[in-house]
């Protein structure tokens, strides 16, 4: 039998952060059309694309180069951050600024990426 190996789900969620945070910086529009937001109509959009690109560059990045406790702590505010993120886009959605299907586009790579975090606090990744 093959010895498969996983990927911790620390490194996996920050790896994640650090290539949406690059594509996101790179490639704003990109990026608002993934998310399905109107960047056409908001000029002010790309700005706030990098800004939340180079949070999760950060967090994704110093996660990595972290051990022990302070690991464990970043993993921790990356699950404050992403529950955030997660109230945003469910605040956007019952606002009216996004619709529906956009919502849970938002909604659900914050949820998921706090349960991510949650496994590798269990699995003191």
């Amino acid at each position: 039998m093959a010895n498969v190996r996983v990927m911790n789900p620390v490194t996996g969620l920050a790896l994640g952060r650090i290539a949406i945070g690059v594509g996101a910086l790179t490639s704003p529009s990109l990026a608002t059309t993934l998310f399905r937001l109107d960047g056409p109509n908001n000029p002010q959009l790309p700005y706030m694309t990098r800004m939340f690109a180079s949070r999760e560059i950060a967090v994704g990045a110093i996660t990595l180069a972290s051990r022990g406790s302070a690991r464990r702590n970043l993993v921790a505010l990356g699950i404050a951050i992403d529950g955030a993120d997660a109230f945003a886009g469910f605040d956007a959605m019952r606002s009216g600024a996004v619709n529906q299907r956009t919502g849970f586009g938002l909604v659900a790579p914050a949820i998921g990426a706090m349960i991510a975090g949650a496994i590798g606090l269990v699995s003191k990744g």
